[in-house]
């Protein structure tokens, strides 16, 4: 099992000084990855951060540890856009960036900006292009949202063949889309940070992802959840789990609060 820290950057969090901060004791205290959460919360009135402005930061405070979304919604973006910026981030990091990609659950995100939300053949085209671009070929595509007339992205992000996507969401479609990436992240606990994702229902949920699994190499399986300094979240493992993502936001306490269960480090 590897543990990160999984950062909502709204609120008091939204100040990009602060996820430096949880990144540097993160590291310090021996997690293995920072993901923050990807909104345009201001469109509700709540400040956010934009992610990969924040996580450029916390590349230059850190060495070690890896940093990515959980998630992205692909469809807010271009993808030749979104491709670039991930992947000025893996050269920035030394190639230690992980794309957490969903539909988006909160549609307010494209409404309030006059699109609507769309439907997962939007985002499957989108990671089609990005891979392509990430390839370092030049890049012909014809689609039903997307073109790309012979365009070869450059620099390419560090790590080859591409950047590791990890997708999340619960519904029958995105475990599907899971289990042809290479991740899979599903929140399980509830504002008030109780657990509400039991080991048994998260290892039905594996079973199935892996039902789908045609593609060779390893999947990993990351749980978003709340845990106290050395608390056992082994029965996670158990059932499927390669990843504890520590899940910190403002209703767990003010940040110095936040601090102090980061440098206490990763449960047991």
């Amino acid at each position: 099992m590897h543990y990160g820290i999984d950062v909502a950057i709204l609120g008091e969090l939204a100040e990009p000084a602060r996820l430096v901060t949880l990144a540097r004791a993160a590291e310090a205290a021996g997690w293995d990855a920072v993901l923050v959460w990807d909104h345009l919360a201001f469109a509700w009135g709540t400040p956010s951060a934009d992610p990969w402005v924040a996580l450029a930061a916390a590349a230059q405070a850190t060495s070690r540890i890896r940093l990515g979304t959980a998630v992205t919604a692909v469809a807010r973006h271009r993808p030749e856009i979104l491709a670039q910026t991930v992947a000025t981030l893996d050269r920035l990091s030394g190639g230690r960036v992980i794309l957490g990609a969903g539909l988006g659950g909160v549609r307010e995100e494209f409404t309030a900006f006059g699109s609507a939300r769309p439907g997962g053949a939007v985002l499957d085209e989108a990671l089609d292009v990005m891979t392509s671009l990430w390839s370092g070929d030049e890049v012909h595509h014809r689609g039903a949202h997307y073109t790309v007339n012979g365009v070869r992205l450059a620099p390419l992000p560090f790590q080859r063949p591409r950047v590791p996507v990890w997708v999340g969401g619960t519904a029958a479609g995105a475990l599907r889309r899971a289990a042809r990436w290479d991740g899979w992240i599903v929140a399980g606990d509830d504002q008030e940070g109780r657990m509400t994702l039991s080991p048994d229902s998260l290892a039905a949920q594996v079973s199935e992802l892996r039902r789908h699994r045609t593609g060779a190499g390893d999947l990993e399986v990351a749980v978003i959840g709340v845990s106290e300094p050395g608390s056992p979240v082994r029965a996670y493992a158990e059932a499927g789990a390669t990843w504890w993502l520590e899940h910190l936001h403002g209703y767990r306490g003010p940040v110095q609060r936040l601090v102090q269960r980061v440098k206490a480090g990763p449960p047991a």
